[in-house]
């Protein structure tokens, strides 16, 4: 494992003397998390795979990156709030996976700050293919002065997606060859972000959702970066490319029919507006009853862009809600 503040001469030194790898260098950053990780497990589980895998993250030392060392990634420590690091994680690299975390830390500012030094430092790098993950901008489809949904932060609608979309831009601006991957809603968050069911006090399991009858793209998160291997196998034909990827879109109703077969037990769908979602209180329930709205509210628009087929083309082991249950609902907390 390597600190590349400190390396980063060594591999201009190995560019210098023209040593090249026999694989292709994708750095991947959030590579303990959950989209970074999923590629970097994709790529190591591959025996035949033209890539090799430079891991980032903050903290070599957790088992999780102690786990990819030893799948064969060289782990490298990077801040991705350190313009030096981060640059000096991309030297020597092919491409790379760009990745940033808005719940660590729920500032859209600061994830448009973080999108800045990756761009910057993929200019530098003269990288021959980038994945930046992104989402939409929801101010496209709902302007600021739009009342029906509440600004937050005092400029967006959903942080979370808007600073991200914003930072496209950046990307696109700088010449840099970027595919642009949009996620879809993480079926895993009803096992760690308590978005699962809920008894009630007549002994009902409610998954609780304000998305209407709309259908919502749902995915896997061990898929997603799965997916990402899929762009980047496929080459810089993609690059330019908004490509969406979901594992399934389901309706309120067909989700807690599943979870109710899944969990032996009956779960209802308890469909409340938008407004009360984000009164329920809890750190990011406004954030998330944004969301929820507009999955809602925009549901056409969103799941054309998350074609299902096409992920699973680019992963053929994409898993349906149903897969996903069989595999996870015992850990849903309930």
């Amino acid at each position: 494992m390597y600190n590349f503040s400190r390396v980063g001469v060594f591999w201009l030194y190995l560019n210098k003397s023209n040593i090249m790898p026999s694989t292709k260098i994708l750095t991947v950053f959030g590579a303990t998390g959950a989209q970074g990780g999923g590629l970097a497990r994709a790529i190591l589980q591959d025996q035949d795979s033209a890539f090799s895998v430079r891991a980032v993250t903050r903290n070599p030392d957790s088992d999780k990156a102690k786990e990819l060392a030893e799948l064969g990634a060289e782990v490298v420590t990077a801040d991705i709030d350190d313009q030096q690091a981060v640059e000096n994680a991309l030297q020597g690299a092919y491409g790379a996976f760009f990745v940033t975390f808005f719940w660590a830390h729920y500032s859209a500012e600061k994830e448009k700050a973080e999108a800045a030094i990756f761009a910057e430092a993929a200019r530098k790098a003269d990288l021959k293919h980038v994945i930046w993950s992104t989402l939409e901008d929801t101010r496209t489809y709902i302007p600021l002065t739009d009342e029906r949904m509440p600004t937050l932060q005092d400029k967006y609608k959903v942080p979370h997606f808007d600073g991200k979309g914003e930072s496209d831009k950046l990307f696109i601006d700088a010449g840099i060859p970027t595919t642009f991957m949009l996620a879809s809603f993480y079926w895993d968050n009803f096992i760690h972000f308590g978005s699962g069911p809920k008894r009630g006090e007549d002994g009902v399991l409610a998954l609780t959702m304000p998305i209407g009858d709309s259908r919502m793209a749902g995915i896997a998160a061990e898929d997603v970066g799965k997916c990402a291997y899929g762009i980047f196998t496929k080459g810089t034909g993609m690059v330019g490319q908004r490509i969406g990827i979901a594992g399934e879109q389901l309706t309120g109703e067909e989700m807690a029919a599943a979870m109710s077969k899944a969990l032996g037990e009956r779960v209802v769908y308890n469909k409340v507006p938008a407004d009360v979602y984000r009164g329920f209180g809890f750190p990011g329930a406004d954030e998330l009853g944004n969301m929820f709205q507009f999955y809602d509210e925009f549901a056409k628009e969103l799941n054309k862009t998350r074609d299902v087929n096409f992920s699973r083309e680019l992963n053929p082991e994409l898993l349906s809600f149903e897969q996903w249950l069989n595999k996870y609902a015992r850990q849903i907390p309930i």
